[in-house]
């Protein structure tokens, strides 16, 4: 049987000595992609957050590809993509320029066609020379993601990606998951879309501060449809 590309053994994730959730354990297999969802606070943020080794767990371990996670190791800056719900961007580089170092940094060849793809993709052509500052807060949602698209990767996190979107961009990122997917790669995501979840989601883990419940794709998206109702 292959490794799955993440492995979450009993996790408790939090700042201090202080969990923000229960005990976590899943997997994400290569090729498919896995949501976390539940009220806000409940800890999945923290979770992605420990899963990219920006925070070290409280408890139990995370694995990438077999190996414990050190965001500090090459091989773990080469396989791991994330994008969190933040604006991280260098002030003075243009839209164009952040995903050309992005693509290029990341050993891309062919990193100026990689621009230009991901440019028209994500509605940014001609925002190309704007400088991050000028941008709305959905185009700048919409440079960070396309900058995790930019380079090559097994593992892709995602905090909330449909956040700041719009319907036709929402769409347009289901579709790119999708394929992401059938490319063989692996995909974790927290979101609040129920429509994401459906079209993309293989399965989901439902948190909260009394349980962490593994559930189907489907049965996720129901709960989130009757929270936003």
């Amino acid at each position: 049987m292959a490794t799955p590309v993440v492995r979450v053994h009993d996790v408790e994730v939090g700042y201090g000595a202080t969990p923000v959730c229960p005990p976590v354990a899943f997997t994400v297999d290569a090729g498919r992609a896995v949501a976390l969802v539940g009220a806000n606070g409940s800890g999945k943020s923290t979770v992605l957050k420990t899963v990219l080794g920006l925070l070290t767990p409280l408890a139990g371990r995370v694995e990438v590809l077999g190996r414990p996670v050190d965001e500090r190791e090459p091989e773990f800056r080469r396989e791991v993509a994330g994008v969190l719900d933040d604006d991280a961007y260098f002030p003075a580089l243009t839209v164009a320029e952040h995903l050309y170092l992005t693509a290029r940094g990341h050993g891309v060849l062919d990193a100026r066609d990689r621009v230009a793809e991901l440019l028209t993709e994500f509605g940014l052509a001609e925002h190309a020379q704007a400088l991050p500052v000028a941008l709305s807060s959905g185009q700048r949602r919409r440079l960070l993601l396309a900058a995790g698209f930019a380079r090559p990767r097994s593992l892709l996190v995602l905090d909330e990606p449909e956040q700041r979107l719009d319907r036709g961009m929402r769409a347009r990122l289901a579709e790119r998951l999708r394929a992401e997917t059938a490319a063989g790669g692996a995909v974790l995501l927290a979101t609040h879309d129920a429509e994401l979840v459906r079209e993309v989601c293989d399965a989901a883990v439902h948190i909260d501060d009394r349980a962490v419940e593994h559930v189907t794709a489907d049965e996720a998206a129901a709960r989130i449809a009757r929270v936003v109702l």
